[in-house]
């Protein structure tokens, strides 16, 4: 053949491989590598840079936010001296987050601090359009070209508590110096692309020549003479081959059917029938229908046939057969059965190790999948790292396992005992697997000699143990553990081929383990963060007597949380939420909206508004996440915040999403209101609506998130009717056996989310403890209504207090009759505390100033907040009221 394939090559031209298909197909591979590899690196460059601004605008508004939302920045530029004040920080926010700079102006434009401080008390420049929105307090993130080049200034106004535009902070980051970092990585990048060339270019030149040398370069004469040559192949092949005609004549039979058969050598031409088969050949070969591998025996012989039909367009109608020769199977078939036992134990063995991520778990799937199937007794043992959920770290020895699942042990004469902390001598074949991190095989000695440990060999052979495995479990190079596998006297020893088989469940089970210990480390570490969110105890209070329960759900820590925020004028919010989800995100989040309840609750605004004020900061938060790719939403969440007066015995509650409320009266009544359905936060588009309802003392309010009711086989319609009859079963229970009994008869076998649950059994301040007067709008009437209260609380024994009361009861009915609008209406309440609330109709917030030397006023709340503990405002539907707490010595 290669005497003709010689003159095709000479005839082919100065340049055949470049004529030949396969010197087309190498052009058009170079060409296309060529195109490719240019057009990827332009698109990584492009997208580079691309992003670098896109990052430039993120990270100079996010500095420009913080700094000017930042404690104490709104008294820093109303002070005397603003630059001194901030300008130590402003280079410190710089630097600290590496934009180009960090300027501080004021409402006129004129530069606070500046990085270049001869720039400091200089307007600051700009576009016009740009100056003007920063000077009209607008957040704004724009990128121009400046004397410097191409940046990106990002601009926050700075408020007072009023809302009064103090100025604000600017933040610019230089285009440049953001492209730079790319610019330095195109090199690498080019180089990268170079190398794909070249690589790629190898590959395509590899694959040219392959191609070439198995077509030996011939061409179509030298081709058609080799398939003239078929006859001589077909009759040198191992195979039979047999063509019929479409009336089931031999047509064409090679050497090897003939054998095979034992044909005739006059059989071409004669009819199936009369070739002297096996009836069942006969009777298959007539029938025409196609077979695949289907054996049959043929006097001595299995033969595997293969039948199909010739019909096909412009063919001769007609079928061909197939013959192979499969009586050495039979020799092999006991090796075939065993090796396809191996192969189902090792795809049962990923499937079945893989099913959990916990590490005892894992374990105990090795052991079940390997005994009995390919080891009388196996055994797992895990490094004391693992079960911690850390990374063994070299050397191991002396080695020191955890014996964490054990199978194949008879209970009675236990051979090995999980729980065991096993340390292994360096001579033993587990210290030597881990030594050299591959798989030991060891058959017994009978002697008590040899290879086999001496002082555990008796002990082994007296429970009929003749051979072991004994391979690492081998991660990424880390040493996790090991399993052990015994074999006794009622099956054949391990041998090479065994260790094939051990050496891949170890595999897999590694992988399992690592995986395994990553995630309980993880858990621990969400655990531990959400523990660190949650309450930690709750707070001292007495408008109610409370108690609460957080239950995980069972695949992992999620995102329920409770509160208990006291709120002045002897009230309390109650609160109960839940995060979609589990996991680190889910308590983050909760941790996030949990602070932003209690921020909230400072401002003590109603619960509508509350969860108006919650809907619009999640929906924030979200517009910030879509900024991420890979951010997680908070859209979902839900919420429900309830509002008690100790007082008045009126409590207020509105809800967003799904935590539900359950009111337990005195009298064994339990009633579920009907709260409005408010759709969760994030959603927004919709008000939300409270709901008052009149609570007499001792009535326990139930809040809770719906994982208390649902479970996997339960809806919450059953769980409500399970929480109905819990809670009128048992009515004088405190809160914390409330949240005992609820979780033991309410709560699902096999909840299907976390769980938050707060009890809170209310309590009425004892009208004695509550004066009240009526506040002429005369400020001649402060002295009278003064020296009334200074009897009350000579009544009710607080002699101490008159003086500090007095002062603070005289300064704030003189603030409202002055400011403020009729009428004028004073109470005092003794509670763990004793509480002065002057209220009245105006809307006007007092504030605090330090008065200058001059003045005659401005004292009046700077007195108060000196001698009361805490004071503050809330407002009312009709107004406003100001009030002040002081402690008391006796509580």
């Amino acid at each position: 053949m290669s005497r003709h394939a010689r003159p095709a090559r000479r005839r082919l031209g100065p340049l055949p491989h470049l004529r030949s298909v396969a010197g087309q197909a190498f052009i058009l591979q170079l060409l296309l590598i060529l195109v490719l590899v240019a057009a990827a690196v332009t698109a990584v460059a492009a997208d580079a840079r691309v992003h670098g601004t896109v990052d430039a605008r993120r990270r100079s508004l996010a500095v420009a936010e913080t700094f000017a939302h930042a404690p104490g920045m709104a008294r820093a530029m109303s002070g005397d001296n603003p630059t001194s004040a901030l300008e130590s920080h402003a280079e410190a926010a710089r630097k600290g987050s590496g934009v180009d700079s960090v300027v501080v102006f004021d409402t006129r434009g004129i530069r606070l601090t500046h990085p270049d401080k001869p720039l400091i008390g200089k307007r600051i420049v700009g576009p016009a359009g740009l100056i003007r929105k920063e000077l009209r307090g607008r957040t704004i993130s724009q990128a121009f070209r400046a004397s410097q080049g191409l940046s990106v200034v990002s601009a926050v106004p700075v408020t007072g508590a009023d809302g009064t535009f103090l100025g604000g902070v600017s933040v610019g980051v230089k285009i440049q110096s953001v492209h730079s970092t790319v610019d330095r990585r195109l090199p690498m990048l080019l180089g990268s692309g170079a190398g794909a060339l070249a690589l790629a270019t190898g590959g395509a030149t590899l694959l040219n020549r392959r191609l070439r040398r198995q077509t030996h370069g011939l061409g179509t004469a030298q081709m058609t003479r080799m398939y003239e040559h078929h006859d001589a192949v077909l009759h040198s092949v191992r195979e039979g081959v047999l063509v019929l005609t479409a009336d089931k004549r031999l047509l064409l039979v090679n050497d090897e059917a003939r054998e095979l058969l034992r044909l005739a050598p006059d059989a071409e031409g004669r009819h199936v029938g009369a070739l002297r088969l096996e009836p069942h050949l006969t009777e298959l070969l007539v029938s025409g229908r196609h077979v695949t591998d289907e054996v049959h025996p043929c006097g001595e012989r299995l033969l595997s046939v293969n039948l199909r039909s010739t019909d096909r367009a412009g063919a001769p109608a007609g079928s061909v057969v197939t013959l192979r020769d499969t009586t050495a199977l039979r020799a092999l078939s006991d090796r075939a059965v065993a090796a396809s036992e191996r192969l189902k134990l090792l795809s049962d063995a990923g499937v079945r190790i893989s099913s959990t991520l916990e590490l005892t778990g894992t374990a105990e799937k090795l052991v079940d999948v390997a005994v009995p199937r390919f080891a009388d007794i196996a055994a797992v043992e895990l490094l004391e790292p693992v079960l911690r959920g850390e990374e063994p770290e070299p050397p191991y020895e002396p080695l020191a396992a955890h014996r964490t699942a054990v199978g194949g042990t008879p209970a009675e004469a236990p051979l090995f005992r999980v729980g065991e902390r096993v340390v292994y001598a360096p001579s033993t074949p587990q210290s030597r697997a881990v030594r050299t991190g591959a798989a030991v095989l060891l058959q017994a000695d009978p002697t008590g000699t040899g290879e086999w440990p001496a002082g555990e060999a008796r002990r082994l052979l007296d429970h009929g143990i003749h051979s072991l495995i004994t391979v690492p479990l081998r991660f990424r190079g880390v040493i996790l553990g090991l399993a052990t596998f015994w074999r006794t006297r009622h099956r054949a020893p391990f041998d090479e081929t065994d260790l094939a088989i051990a050496g891949e469940l170890a595999v897999r089970t590694a992988v399992c383990v690592d995986n395994a210990r990553r995630y309980a480390r993880e858990h621990a570490m969400v655990t531990a963060l959400q523990r660190t969110l949650l309450p930690g105890g709750l707070p001292d209070q007495n408008a109610v007597e409370v108690a609460a329960r957080y239950l995980p759900a069972p695949g992992g820590t999620g995102g329920s949380w409770f509160d208990v925020i006291p709120l002045p004028g002897a009230r309390v919010a109650l609160v109960v939420g839940k995060v979609a989800g589990q996991g680190l995100h889910a308590a983050a989040t909760m941790g996030r909206l949990r602070t932003a309840v209690q921020n909230f609750s400072a401002r003590d605004v109603p619960p509508d508004e509350l969860l108006s004020h919650m809907d619009e900061l999640v929906t924030r938060l979200d517009l910030e996440h879509n900024t991420d790719a890979h951010g997680s939403r908070v859209t979902g969440a839900g919420c429900l915040y309830a509002v008690h007066d100790s007082v008045s015995g009126h409590c207020t509650v509105a809800r967003a999403g799904d935590p539900g409320l359950a009111l337990a009266h005195p009298d064994g009544i339990v009633d579920i209101p009907a709260l409005p359905v408010s759709p969760p936060l994030g959603l927004g588009g919709e008000p939300f609506e409270a709901v008052g309802f009149a609570l007499p003392a001792a009535s326990r309010l139930v809040l809770y998130t719906n994982g208390l009711l649902e479970g996997h086989d339960r809806t919450t319609g059953t769980g409500l009717d399970l929480l109905r009859r819990a809670l009128a079963a048992e009515p004088g229970l405190d809160p914390d056996e409330t949240c005992r009994s609820l979780f033991q008869t309410v709560l699902p076998p096999c909840p299907s989310d976390d769980v938050a649950l707060l009890v809170a059994r209310t309590r009425l301040l004892d009208p004695e403890n509550v004066a009240e007067w009526d506040v002429p709008s005369d400020p001649a009437a402060v002295a009278p209504v003064r020296a009334a209260c200074a009897r009350q609380l000579r009544a009710w024994g607080l002699e101490d207090a008159v003086c500090t009361a007095k002062l603070i009861i005289s300064e704030l009915i003189t603030n409202a009759l002055r400011y403020g609008t009729p009428p004028v209406h004073l109470r005092l309440l003794r509670d763990h505390r004793l509480i002065c609330e002057v209220s009245d109709n105006s809307s006007t917030a007092p504030h605090m100033r330090r008065a200058a030397t001059t003045d005659e006023g401005g004292r009046g709340l700077f007195l108060v907040a000196q001698f009361a503990q805490r004071w503050g405002t809330r407002y009312t539907p009709r107004g406003k009221v100001i009030w002040a707490e002081t402690p008391l010595d006796d509580r």
